[in-house]
């Protein structure tokens, strides 16, 4: 189709269901702080008064230094949550965490460590266009950044009687395949009992408008701001949350295939996170070297198995050269497994707390190799093979 209207959604960090990613993923830092071999499969769920945490690790014990405790309510106040029903100070906290299953370490550990199989089976998708300068789908893209802009806000203490709690939609229009404007723009965002509807529209409005392309803000017909009226009760008191519960949200807003498995609260050794991030980053690196301007790529694995099962890319018929082209040539360009994809995006540190909220792809890679999956260094290499 040529014209259409495409909608994605986004969560804030004060999602019930984001604050147990950022939990999870703050678990991982830990483990991985101490020890870059660690292993952590750590699951989080929230609710009124009570956050309860559950999975399986393999590393040295970091909570003789830095109590679960401890963690958990540096997290949640990091997020803003001091409010009666979850405040980071009197929030029940219930540690499950237990050492890893000897079955499934064993298809990890191997003497040779550029054996290390893959901690799981599945299957990864990666995906880039040239919607954006950051190669990522335009609706998920401006939905993250409405939200990143307000919580920046809130945080600076600018918006005071804004809340954690948030969620954004767009529908964009697209013209020959190419979105030009925002049809629909619906925000929720917890506030103070003080504020009245009309008064949290006008709040948010120019963030919205700041975070679109010039003259793509929709008509205002269409612009909803809290469409219940009232949006007080938030966060883990209005809803219970989960970690890995927004995998859509994290990735590409429905304009690409997801694997299925969620990212956070995994360490790199599994390959739902690490062949996720390493497809991103040669879809990037295909669109930003211009061989295609989108491209699709799927990975699969076996428990215990170092090489991929299969490669799959795709780059939908708008491309100098054939996805199975690409395929055939990728093992040149990037070793995949488990322990190539590791060193090559150097996945072995503290980094992800910063995924897990607004999503894990169209961000900028930072100097500690933050989102080191957005780098375009491959670009070269690529133009010189094809």
């Amino acid at each position: 189709m040529k014209e259409y209207t495409f909608t994605s959604e986004s969560v804030s960090e004060g999602h019930p269901d984001k604050v147990c990613d950022l939990i999870s993923d703050s678990i991982v830092d830990l483990f991985l702080s101490k020890d870059p071999e660690s292993r952590v499969a750590a699951e989080t769920m929230v609710t009124t008064n009570k956050v309860v945490i559950s999975g399986e690790v393999n590393g040295p014990d970091v909570f003789k230094e830095t109590s679960l405790e401890e963690l958990v309510r540096n997290t949640i106040k990091k997020i803003g949550y001091e409010q009666e029903g979850f405040n980071w100070k009197t929030v029940s906290i219930e540690n499950n965490l237990h050492q890893q299953s000897e079955d499934i370490a064993i298809g990890v550990n191997k003497k040779n460590e550029k054996e290390q199989g893959a901690g799981d089976q599945g299957i990864m998708f990666g995906y880039a266009c040239n919607e954006t300068k950051e190669l990522m789908p335009a609706p998920i893209y401006y939905s993250h950044l409405i939200l990143e802009s307000l919580a920046k806000s809130r945080h600076k203490g600018d918006n005071k009687l804004l809340l954690p709690d948030s969620k954004s939609q767009i529908s964009l229009d697209y013209k020959n395949g190419k979105p030009y404007r925002a049809s629909a723009i619906v925000v929720s965002t917890q506030h103070d009992p003080s504020l009245k509807q009309e008064d949290v529209k006008e709040i948010v409005r120019p963030y919205v408008i700041d975070s679109l392309p010039k003259g793509w803000m929709c008509e205002e017909e269409n612009f909803f701001v809290n469409p219940t009226g009232r949006f007080v009760i938030g966060g883990p008191v209005g809803d219970s949350g989960l970690t890995g519960r927004k995998i859509i949200v994290d990735t590409y807003g429905g304009a690409a295939p997801h694997g299925g498995g969620a990212f956070s609260g995994k360490d790199p050794s599994k390959v739902d996170r690490s062949g996720a991030y390493a497809a991103r980053y040669l879809a990037k690196n295909i669109v930003a070297a211009k061989l295609a301007e989108k491209c699709t790529i799927q990975l699969s694995y076996a428990i215990g198995i170092a090489k991929p099962i299969s490669i799959y890319i795709d780059t939908h018929g708008n491309s100098k050269i054939k996805g199975n082209e690409i395929s055939d040539k990728i093992s040149e360009i990037m070793d995949l497994s488990p322990y190539g994809i590791k060193n090559k995006l150097s996945l072995n540190r503290p980094i992800y707390s910063q995924t897990a909220a607004y999503g894990h792809f169209g961000r900028k890679p930072g100097n500690n190799g933050e989102f080191s999956w957005e780098k375009t260094d491959l670009v070269e290499s690529l133009k010189n093979i094809f």
